[in-house]
């Protein structure tokens, strides 16, 4: 059985599952990049991850296996059994979502980080992972979860909010053809019960788990519960799959001498990259509309497809096409150096209207505020200092928003 972590968290969230389990399976969990002192090789995106744990799997010689994934971990677990069905025998996805909220809202997390590091994370996890009675009640896990933030490395945090935001299989959730066990806590506020019923009313095989008295991390503040649901599940489950390589062992008391668990492993190795795709003419629409949110935030996109009409339609598709799908989706330049190439166009054109949502894009880019400073005071030498003036005024209001962390 391999088990997935939440995004922020270590593989210890899993420390009172680990006894039941290994009684009857052996156990695999990972930290994901950068967390729980693994190595900070950053993922692009969830099927990275993926593709990361199936490279160590292999080494392992695991070819067929059950999955438990919380969070950023069950999204991990959903990407496998999609893309890789004959390798998951039965799946869990705790605290999990097919969409986890909006783009807009996961990249702005990760400008927040990179602006003022992991503090505001870490000091509002106890509040999005607990109950308030348990959190009163057991200051000592409080403090484990606030060090667990604290220690994880702000850079793969940030390439994991990106993965998070890139994230979305609501479409393909009918494709997962493996028994699901879908397991939230009644009072999680992150990723709750409405999300869970849309991922069992999507999946054929699923059935929901709410457990009473457990919010983001149900595994750590209801551990008997989630115990004796995963293992009746994955228990059904394995029986019902005669294909499995993994043998489904007799309910026993102690540990079965057969059933030794693997030793953790501290990471996932970071797998080869694919080659980049070249655009087509037929598909570079569809890259274009797709860079153009990751750039700009889908907020930004849908204001502008709200205004667009019958006259302005094709211009639309024009920009979409031409500049987001052809020029912002070359490999010659990283999105850092085109952020501050616009930046520098907008002041030196003194287009400020474009000001504001480009500076958001820059920071969504990997740009710090210190950074956009001295793109706008170089502009201030070339353009003239009324319009590097004009533009310290709208970029000065934009990153107030977006990087003061919320209340």
């Amino acid at each position: 059985m391999v088990i997935g972590p939440s995004l922020g968290t270590t593989w210890h969230m899993w420390d009172r599952q680990v006894p039941e389990l290994s009684q009857h399976w052996r156990v695999f969990r990972y930290d994901l990049p950068g967390h729980g002192g693994a190595p900070a090789h950053a993922a692009a995106s969830v099927a990275d991850l993926a593709d990361r744990l199936l490279a160590t799997l292999d080494g392992l010689g695991v070819q067929r296996f059950g999955y438990a994934g919380c969070s950023i971990g069950g999204a991990v677990g959903a990407d496998l059994a999609l893309r890789h069905p004959h390798r998951v025998a039965s799946l869990a996805l705790v605290a999990s979502s097919p969409r986890f909220g909006t783009a807009d809202e996961f990249r702005r997390r990760g400008v927040i980080v990179r602006t003022n590091g992991l503090e505001p994370m870490a000091r509002t996890a106890p509040e999005h992972w607990f109950t308030p009675g348990f959190a009163a009640a057991q200051p000592a896990i409080v403090e484990w979860a606030v060090q667990m933030v604290r220690t994880t490395d702000p850079g793969c945090y940030i390439a994991a909010c990106e993965a998070l935001a890139a994230f979305d299989i609501r479409g393909a959730l009918g494709r997962i053809g493996v028994p699901t066990l879908v397991l939230v806590g009644a009072e999680d506020q992150v990723t709750g019960p409405a999300e869970a019923r849309t991922l069992v009313a999507g999946i054929p095989d699923a059935r929901l788990a709410l457990v009473p008295g457990a919010s983001h991390l149900a595994p750590v503040e209801q551990p008997a519960a989630v115990s004796d649901l995963l293992l009746t599940h994955f228990s059904t489950g394995w029986q019902q799959d005669t294909s499995a390589a993994i043998p489904v062992l007799p309910h026993a008391p102690g540990p079965a001498a057969s059933a030794a668990p693997f030793a953790p492993v501290a990471e996932i190795a970071p797998a080869a990259a694919p080659d980049a795709a070249v655009p087509t003419p037929d598909d570079r629409y569809e890259r274009g509309a797709r860079v153009r949110r990751e750039v700009l935030g889908d907020s930004h996109v849908d204001a502008v497809n709200a205004a667009s009409d019958a006259f302005t339609e094709d211009f639309q598709e024009l920009v979409t096409r031409y500049a987001w799908g052809e020029v912002w989706s070359r490999d010659g330049l990283d999105r850092r150096t085109r952020s501050c190439i616009t930046l520098t166009a907008l002041v030196a054109s003194g287009r400020l209207e474009g000001l504001a949502a480009h500076t958001r894009a820059a920071l969504r880019n990997g740009l710090t505020p210190a950074e956009i400073k001295e793109v706008l005071l170089q502009t201030a030498v070339y353009c003239g200092l009324p319009a590097a003036g004009a533009a310290f005024a709208v970029a000065a209001e934009v990153i107030q928003e977006e990087t003061t962390p919320p209340a």
